[in-house]
C-alpha cells in the first residue's frame, strides 16, 4: 500500500482524528460529572483528583513504552491494540459502581488512552511527511481534538441530567468499534529498524516518580509533611526519578533519548507542551466547581458556560497553523502560552469584574490554547528523524502529561490552601477548618453560607494566579530556548534533511 495512496490517505486521516476525538472527549466531559460523581459514590474532594489523576498517571506510565512498541512492532498495528484496549477499559468504567472500582478502570483507561494518543500521532506523522499535506493534517487533528475537548464539558453535562454519568465512558464503546475498522482499512504500517529494546527500569522509575510527587502533593497537608506514608512518597520518587536519569543516560538506545534536546525547535515546543499543561488542562477539572458553587449555576448552564473556555481550542488551530507557517513556531508557540497567561490573570479579576471577566479570561486562555496545541505537536514530531517519530511524540505527551498530573494535585492543594487562609483570617480557633476546607473545595457551601462562598473564591484566586505565571514564564522559558529565526530555522532543515536520510 503506498503511503501517498490519496484516497487511503483521506480515510486514514478521519481514523486518526476520531482516535484523538475519542482522547479529548475524555478528558473535558469527566470534569463535568465530577460533582455528581462524587455525590453518588462518596469520593470526596480528593477521590475526585484521584479519579482525574488515576488517568494521567497511568498515561504517562506508557507513553514511552508505547512510543518504543510503535516505532519496534508498528505504529499500525501499536494503534489498533490501543483502540480496543480504550474500548474495553472505557465500558468498564461506565459499569463500575465503586469509587475504587472506578478509580482502577481509569488507571487502566488511561494506559490505553495514553498508547492510542502516541501511536495516533506516530502513524499521523509517517502518513504525512512532508509538504501542505502534513499542515493540513496535522490542522484537521488539532481542531477534531478540539472539538472533543470544545464540546467535551457540554456533552458531559448534558449526559449527568439527561442520561447517566457513566455513559460518559460508555459512548466511547461504538466510537472504538468505528475507529478500528477504519484504522484497519487505511493506515500504513511503519517502524523504526533500530527500536529493538522495551527500556523496562526507564519506565517503572519514571512511573514511581511521577506518582510518588503526585501523592507526596494531594495526601501530603492532610495527613501530615512528616507522616511515614508522605516521606516515603517523597524520597521515593526523587530516588526514582534519579534512577531514571542515570538508566536513560546509560542506555545504548534510551527510550527518552536526551540528545533530542539539544535541537531548539523541539526543546522549545516542549515547554509549549508544559505550558498549556501548566494552567490550561489542570484547570478544567476544577472550573465546574467554580460554575456551579461560586456562581450558582446547574450542571447544564455550568457545561454551556465552559464553553467559553474550551471552544476557542476548536476554532483557532486552522489560525495557528498559518501563523506558524508565515512567523515560524518560535513565535507563535510562546504567544500562544503568553495568552494563556493572560487569560488567567483576566480570570483572576473575576471578584471585581463578576462573570464578564470570568468569561472574557476563559476566551483569552481559550485561544491561547488553540494557538499553542497543534504548531507544538508538528514541532516536536518534524524536528527529529521520521523513524523516531514515535519517540517524539511519546517525549511530548510524556511532558504534557506528568506536567498535567502534577497541577492537578498542586491546583487543588492550592484552592484548598487558599480555602483555609480565608478561614482562618475569619475564624482562627475553629475547630477542624482542613475539613471544612476540603468540603468547600468539593462544592459543598451549604454548612458554612456566606464565608464559604467567599472562602472558595479566595482559593480560586491563588489557583488562577499560579496559572498565570506559570503560563508567563513558560512561555518565556520557550522563547528563549528556540533561539533567533537563523539558528531554529538551520535546526529544523538539518533535522529534514536527516529524515530524509533515514526514510
Amino acid at each position: 500500500m503506498s503511503p501517498s495512496h490519496p484516497s487511503r490517505n483521506g480515510v486514514a486521516a478521519v481514523a486518526i482524528c476520531l482516535a484523538a476525538l475519542m482522547f479529548g472527549l475524555e478528558i473535558s466531559s469527566v470534569p463535568a460529572v465530577l460533582p455528581t460523581v462524587e455525590k453518588l459514590l462518596h469520593t470526596g474532594f480528593s477521590g475526585a483528583q484521584w479519579i482525574m489523576n488515576a488517568y494521567t498517571i497511568a498515561c504517562t506510565t506508557v507513553l514511552m513504552a508505547s512510543g518504543t512498541l510503535a516505532d519496534r512492532y508498528g505504529r499500525r498495528r501499536m494503534l489498533l491494540i490501543s483502540v480496543l484496549a480504550f474500548g474495553i477499559t472505557s465500558l468498564a468504567c461506565g459499569l463500575a459502581r465503586d469509587a475504587s472500582v472506578l478509580i482502577v478502570s481509569r488507571f487502566l483507561q488511561g494506559m490505553s488512552g495514553g498508547a492510542m494518543v502516541i501511536c495516533q500521532i506516530a502513524a499521523l506523522s509517517h502518513q504525512f511527511q512532508e509538504g501542505p499535506g502534513r499542515s493540513r493534517a496535522f490542522a484537521a487533528w488539532g481542531i477534531i481534538f478540539g472539538v472533543g475537548l470544545g464540546f467535551g464539558p457540554m456533552i458531559g453535562s448534558a449526559i449527568a441530567v439527561l442520561l447517566d454519568w457513566t455513559w460518559v465512558f460508555l459512548i466511547q464503546v461504538p466510537l472504538a468499534v468505528i475507529t478500528l475498522g477504519l484504522i484497519a482499512w487505511s493506515v500504513d504500517e511503519s517502524r523504526d529498524p533500530e527500536a529493538k529494546h522495551l527500556d523496562l527500569a526507564g519506565i517503572v522509575s519514571m512511573s514511581v516518580a511521577v506518582f510518588g510527587l503526585t501523592y507526596f502533593i494531594t495526601q501530603g497537608p492532610s495527613l501530615g509533611l512528616h507522616h511515614p506514608l508522605v516521606l516515603t512518597a517523597l524520597f521515593g520518587s526523587i530516588i526514582s526519578f534519579a534512577i531514571f536519569l542515570y538508566v536513560e543516560k546509560h542506555r545504548a538506545h534510551p527510550m527518552f533519548d536526551f540528545s533530542v534536546f539539544r535541537i531548539r525547535p523541539f526543546s522549545g515546543a516542549l515547554y509549549g507542551s508544559m505550558g498549556m499543561n501548566f494552567s490550561f488542562w489542570p484547570f478544567m477539572i476544577y472550573l465546574p466547581i467554580y460554575f456551579q458553587s461560586v456562581l450558582g449555576y446547574g450542571v447544564v448552564a455550568s457545561g454551556v458556560a465552559l464553553l467559553a473556555y474550551t471552544l476557542p481550542t476548536l476554532v483557532v488551530p486552522p489560525l495557528a497553523e498559518r501563523l506558524t507557517v508565515r512567523y515560524q513556531p518560535r513565535a507563535v508557540i510562546p504567544s500562544g502560552l503568553f495568552t494563556i497567561g493572560l487569560g488567567f490573570f483576566v480570570m483572576q479579576l473575576h471578584g471585581t469584574f463578576g462573570l464578564p471577566a470570568m468569561l472574557t479570561g476563559c476566551v483569552l486562555a481559550g485561544i491561547g490554547l488553540g494557538m499553542t496545541n497543534t504548531p507544538v505537536t508538528n514541532t516536536t514530531t518534524a524536528s527529529v528523524p521520521t523513524a523516531r517519530a514515535g519517540m517524539a511524540s511519546g517525549i511530548d505527551m510524556s511532558a504534557r502529561l506528568i506536567t498535567l498530573a502534577i497541577n492537578i494535585a498542586l491546583m487543588g492543594f492550592l484552592l484548598i490552601e487558599g480555602i483555609l487562609a480565608h478561614l482562618k483570617q475569619a475564624n482562627p480557633d475553629a475547630p477542624a477548618l482542613r475539613d471544612i476546607a476540603n468540603q468547600i473545595a468539593a462544592g459543598n457551601l451549604s454548612s458554612n453560607g456566606a464565608l464559604a462562598h467567599d472562602a472558595l473564591v479566595h482559593g480560586f484566586h491563588w489557583v488562577m494566579l499560579y496559572g498565570g505565571i506559570g503560563a508567563w514564564v513558560l512561555a518565556a522559558a520557550s522563547f528563549v530556548t528556540f533561539g533567533s529565526t537563523q539558528k531554529a530555522t538551520v535546526a529544523l532543515d538539518r533535522c529534514a534533511a536527516d529524515s530524509g536520510n533515514s526514510a
